[in-house]
């Protein structure tokens, strides 16, 4: 089993907290692994195995008669005289008031919870209201690019070289763990892919037009990284003659958000200092799904390295926006309490650098800015802009 450092070290901080632990991401992104790694750590803290309770609640585990009732009689049952417990619940989504059990459980045990979900709904008012401020959200992302180095064995001094594998793979662990050709991998990510559209999407919601959803699907996927509106959707399709509301289209975009297939992405004005409510981006929750749509294609680069620094930012806790100031964009802004960094993304730079920096030089302050590209030679300094190649910019312990 790979270890996952960065994820142990984040939770391990809350271990025999009164806290409920939430480990919350898409499908196949590592949580249930991640789950084993902390009874392995907690086994490693003495902890008998009959106190570390594991219970999965997926489709083939439950059927559509369990209950939440069911489920908190079983886990009473579980704990019975045994003392402390640890347990460890994966996919709790797919029982109904999941969330009241856990709170009784919390309230009336002597237990430590750890649960995973691959629906963002597990960071919902509903939690809000019965678990209110007894709770840590750790979101759990397919491998960053350090992660899968691990998973190859690869020294960290080739990592230029594996990050174009990187980039044409994506960062799903079971292909990180593999030795598939592309083809495959793409197939796997697309049975991963249809996996959540049909679970966690048009069966729950109940989508009637599977055709046009798909095809609204393919329209975010084929613009990532470029800014549009429900409105623009609907423009459109309906140039391709199919009708459909913007109130329909805002619920898919929050379903695929919910499912963690997408993430959105405001702009946010650098002069206002507010965020802006029109014209966002969204970006994959892993490249490799434009892949498994869309086969892989060069012309697709600059766009899917903007999602790989997206997410990298996202999984170092860094609220991210573009950066709106006044007539120019800034890739992304990224901001952690009182710390802030601009970046600008490219594939190759230009002779003339300064088509890249020239937006970030226009910031009259004082925080870090980066132009992250894949250009071997193009690294230095200019004017304070600091131009870095991505591979070593997302290996960087600090920024």
């Amino acid at each position: 089993m790979f270890k996952r450092p960065d994820y142990i070290g984040a939770i391990s901080q809350y271990i025999d907290t009164p806290l409920v632990k939430i480990l919350a991401g898409v499908r196949r992104s590592g949580k249930s692994t991640i789950l084993d790694m902390l009874k392995e750590e907690l086994a490693d803290r003495g902890i008998s195995k009959e106190n570390i309770i594991s219970r999965k609640y997926t489709e083939m585990d439950v059927d559509n008669n369990f209950t939440a009732k069911d489920m908190y009689s079983e886990l009473k049952n579980a704990i019975a005289d045994k003392g402390r417990c640890y347990l460890f619940l994966d996919e709790v989504q797919e029982v109904n008031g999941w969330e009241k059990v856990i709170n009784n459980l919390t309230e009336d045990e002597n237990t430590d919870i750890y649960v995973t979900g691959s629906n963002s709904k597990l960071m919902s008012s509903e939690i809000s209201t019965y678990l209110s401020g007894r709770y840590v959200l750790i979101p759990v992302y397919t491998l960053s690019f350090a992660e899968y180095l691990i998973f190859k064995g690869v020294d960290r001094k080739n990592s230029k070289e594996t990050f174009n594998e990187y980039l044409q793979y994506g960062g799903f662990p079971i292909i990180g763990i593999s030795n598939f050709d592309t083809h495959s991998a793409y197939q796997v990510v697309e049975g991963i892919y249809s996996s959540v559209i049909s679970r966690d999407i048009t069966r729950r919601h109940n989508v009637r037009n599977k055709e046009l959803f798909d095809r609204v699907v393919m329209y975010i996927v084929e613009n990532v990284g470029k800014t549009f509106s429900a409105n623009t959707i609907v423009k459109f399709l309906k140039n391709e003659k199919r009708t459909i509301s913007v109130e329909t289209i805002y619920n898919y975009l929050k379903w695929l958000s919910e499912a963690f297939i997408i993430y959105p992405c405001k702009r946010y004005d650098i002069q206002g200092k507010s965020v802006l409510k029109t014209q966002e981006k969204y970006y994959l929750s892993d490249i490799s799904i434009k892949y498994s749509k869309m086969g892989f294609d060069r012309k697709m680069t600059s766009a899917m390295l903007e999602n790989i620094v997206f997410l990298e930012l996202k999984r170092r806790g860094y609220d991210v926006y573009i950066g709106k100031n006044e007539t120019k964009e800034i890739d992304f802004i990224g901001i952690k309490r009182d710390k802030k960094i601009y970046i600008q993304v490219c594939d190759l730079l230009p002779g003339d650098c300064s088509r890249e920096t020239d937006n970030l030089l226009d910031i009259r302050d004082h925080y870090h800015k980066y132009v992250v590209c894949r250009d071997d030679l193009a690294i230095g300094n200019d004017n304070g802009v600091e131009i870095v190649h991505i591979a070593d910019f997302l290996l960087r312990e600090n920024w």
